[in-house]
């Protein structure tokens, strides 16, 4: 069974972290079976699943719901729980959105998007013996306010992604989840945290790579976003396009120059 400790040592030892979404128990299945060492439960399911045009209606039973599912077939991989949009308005509501994650679905780690606003939380979270995994970068439940777009081009919001990347981290994150932000950043700051990055759409040198299961398998509803692939377009079956995923994340062969951000 893959641990906390075992992710850490692979930040370590330079071995890539190959992480997957999945939102029921044959997704988590197949995942698993193909090798990936993070499962991640996310809100993105408002869009792949439930058809929504962001990941903002999702709510907590949803949550509950789709990780109880996965965690009934998951008896391998470390699994990760998104807390939905306004389940983090203050201490007490993520707290009880822990709860819940982690007693009911039996996560092993929540995740909460968002840089010094959520910092506080962090910390209570982590001294309440609650793994944590930050969010930085283009955050999807704050698409209202700042659409989809590339985080931390400039100097200065590039700085301070840097800078709220180590504040997560010194307030007790175990993870950090990079989304849509240049290369060049993502490599600053996985060589700055000593906890594991996960890259989406952040270039290669991250210390792992996370795909929605939907595009990895050409599921998408519209266009596929630019940083993902389709790897069952070059495989005999779902199995085979699961483990070449795996692989080439594992060996640095995804993602590929195409497949990062501007």
């Amino acid at each position: 069974m893959m641990t906390l400790t075992k992710l850490h040592k692979m930040k370590q030892a330079g071995e890539k972290i190959a992480c997957l979404t999945a939102y029921e128990a044959s997704q988590a299945y197949w995942a698993v079976e193909a090798g990936v060492d993070v499962i991640l439960v996310g809100d993105s399911l408002g869009m792949v699943v439930q058809g929504h045009q962001n990941t903002l209606p999702v709510t907590l039973n949803d949550m509950v719901y789709h990780t109880q599912m996965v965690q009934r077939k998951n008896h391998q991989a470390w699994c990760i729980a998104d807390i939905p949009f306004m389940s983090d308005m203050d201490l007490s509501t993520v707290l009880d959105a822990a709860a819940r994650l982690m007693k009911e679905s039996q996560a092993n780690m929540v995740k909460l998007e968002g840089g010094k606003r959520v910092v506080e939380m962090v910390q209570a979270l982590s001294d309440l013996g609650v793994p944590v995994c930050g969010h930085l970068g283009l955050l999807p439940q704050s698409v209202q306010k700042k659409g989809y777009q590339v985080a931390g081009k400039e100097a200065e919001s590039a700085a301070r992604l840097l800078d709220e990347a180590e504040m997560l981290e010194n307030a007790g994150a175990d993870m950090l989840v990079l989304e849509c932000v240049p290369a060049a950043l993502a490599k600053q700051i996985t060589q700055k945290l000593s906890i594991p990055v996960i890259g989406i759409g952040a270039g290669h040198e991250t210390d792992g790579q996370v795909l929605v299961l939907h595009d990895v398998l050409g599921l998408t509803i519209g266009k596929a976003p630019k940083f993902s692939k389709n790897f069952l377009s070059e495989a005999d079956s779902i199995q085979t396009a699961l483990l070449q995923y795996v692989a080439d994340v594992k060996n640095v062969r995804f993602p590929a120059i195409e497949h990062c951000v501007g």
